[in-house]
């Protein structure tokens, strides 16, 4: 019997995007290599947090693209960054006050810089910034580390070390006041309901792709709903980073609905700092973790992990078992 094709639903993850249109053809493009009109749509919530789209074919710094930030740009030019204890209290008092919730209040303590706040999300800035340093030394074969290239055995793209380390510290800061944002600053329901509408009717398979922040607002909506969904492939993600899932609405597990979880990373991605979900997400025989070279500057581009076998091959078998 002929069953109908599967949709596809993409869910973006953090920072501003160009028009939705184009965002899903360039997606449509890196994973099937053309556009698939209506057999996919995406999930376009990234007007909840930025009041316009950004200009055709630029590429937010998130996606892998120049570091945009005033701060990043004039580190980059100077090769000047101020210590990663400094940098951490400066992003976290700025996504607090960005949220406008005084619930969590950040205190300086131990010399000057140096911040202790409790629980949320802090845990994950220090170790992402602290590893954004290493990186950005690493992978340009800085004096500060040593034979530290030769411990990062992937390809990587020859940027001088200041470009590098301000395109991952502009990584570290939006993603800590996105995901934050999501969790504590009123974002999140939005952005889960944006998602529960792309959502089709019951009238043929589904697969959900999520990126980034948006596989976090992709995998709480279907633990919520319960939808049926073939295949769930989540890149870059950061919901096995223990901070993240302390504060997820429901206990960590694989949605009822979900017949396959496919999670893919690269393990110099800073967002998704965990790269196995199986150990925390029952039941474990349903998710394949998989680890990618995503040579993007960043090495969290969506377009470098669409592009990859594992992530390509298991929906278009899809396509040809379900079509």
């Amino acid at each position: 019997m002929h069953r109908m094709r599967p949709t596809v639903v993409y869910v973006h993850g953090n920072g501003n995007k160009v028009r939705p249109d184009l965002l899903k053809s360039q997606w449509d493009q890196a994973l099937f290599g053309r556009d698939m009109a209506e057999v996919s749509r995406m999930a376009y919530w990234a007007p909840l947090q930025y009041a316009h789209p950004l200009a055709d074919f630029q590429v937010d710094a998130l996606d892998g693209g120049p570091a945009t930030g005033v701060e990043s740009a004039a580190a980059a030019e100077s090769g000047v960054f101020d210590p990663p204890e400094e940098f951490v209290a400066r992003t976290v008092a700025e996504a607090w006050r960005e949220s406008g919730d005084a619930g969590l209040e950040g205190r300086t303590s131990g010399g000057p810089g140096e911040v202790a706040v409790e629980g949320a999300l802090v845990g994950w800035l220090r170790e992402m910034t602290y590893l954004a340093e290493t990186l950005g030394a690493a992978e340009t074969g800085g004096e500060e580390e040593p034979g530290n290239s030769a411990a990062l055995p992937l390809e990587v793209l020859p940027l001088p070390r200041p470009l590098r380390t301000a395109l991952f510290r502009e990584l570290v800061r939006r993603t800590f006041r996105d995901v934050h944002a999501y969790f504590f600053g009123g974002r999140g329901r939005a952005i889960r309901q944006v998602v529960a509408e792309a959502l089709p009717a019951a009238d043929g398979p589904v697969v959900v792709i999520g990126h980034s922040l948006g596989s976090v607002a992709a995998y709480e909506v279907l633990r919520e709903r319960d939808p049926e969904v073939e295949l769930l492939v989540t890149l870059g993600s950061p919901l096995a980073i223990t901070e993240v899932r302390d504060q997820l609405a429901r206990p960590p597990a694989v949605p009822s609905g979900v017949r396959a979880w496919r999670n893919v990373s690269d393990l110099r991605d800073l967002v998704a700092l965990g790269h196995t979900l199986r150990p925390e997400y029952a039941p474990a025989e349903l998710i394949t973790d998989a680890l990618v070279t995503n040579n993007s500057g960043n090495h969290h581009g969506i377009g470098q992990y669409l592009a990859q076998a594992a992530v390509r091959e298991p929906v278009q078998r899809l396509f040809g078992q379900l079509a």
